[in-house]
């Protein structure tokens, strides 16, 4: 069996909440496992991510990212569907979008994408972090990067992983803190959040840029 941090991660086969039949391991992080999964009650897949820390900051942290995503509703976001803890640990059950993200398409490709397409992308983020922003209070992502983008079927974008989100009120809380404890992509992050000093809506636009300016 695989492990990271202190808890194992699934295997194929497994059953989760007595609902949930996990089929593979689609994505791993540094806080997280994300797999893609059967839901035996509704007979459609899923998108299942589990805290791969224990914790009492991850288990906060994962609790709100939940409780930010609830609230939202927006094409570019995904749809959240359950919330739990039970004996084998703590999940969150998301809307699924098959195929591979953005960063894995671009390596594929060897080559940028088209800049109208890009420019078309950049325009549907721009409306969803602007109905992120226009929350009371606003939710920043803060962590924008081509990692974390899916494309749909129909080839619309969809922004993934909420779990270095955090309200405004947060951030303004926390403003004078040495720097998130899970991190930041330094090839993304605005200098602001490299240095701990506070993150607003312009940090997500900064992260925006940089990942049109790569893809």
């Amino acid at each position: 069996m695989n492990t990271t941090g202190n808890v194992m991660l699934l295997q194929p086969d497994t059953l989760v909440h007595g609902r949930y039949m996990v089929e593979r391991l689609i994505g791993q992080g540094g806080m997280g496992a994300v797999y893609e999964a059967i839901d035996q009650r509704l007979n459609g897949t899923i998108a299942l991510k589990q805290t791969t820390l224990h914790s009492e900051q991850t288990t906060r942290a994962f609790e709100r990212e939940a409780q930010l995503l609830a609230r939202l509703r927006h094409p570019a976001l995904p749809k959240v569907i359950d919330y739990f803890i039970d004996e084998m640990g703590q999940f969150l059950v998301m809307e699924f979008f098959p195929g591979n993200d953005l960063a894995h398409l671009l390596e594929q490709r060897g080559e940028p994408f088209p800049l109208a397409q890009v420019l078309a992308w950049a325009d549907q983020l721009l409306r969803a972090l602007m109905y992120l922003h226009q929350q009371d209070p606003s939710v920043i992502h803060r962590d924008i990067k081509p990692q974390n983008l899916k494309l749909t079927s129909d080839g619309e974008i969809v922004l993934l992983d909420f779990g270095l989100a955090k309200s405004d009120s947060m951030l303004r809380s926390q403003a004078t803190r040495s720097g998130s404890i899970f991190g930041y992509t330094p090839l993304y992050a605005p200098l602001e959040q490299i240095q701990g000093t506070g993150t607003d809506p312009r940090s997500d636009l900064y992260s925006l840029a940089a990942t049109c300016s790569i893809s």
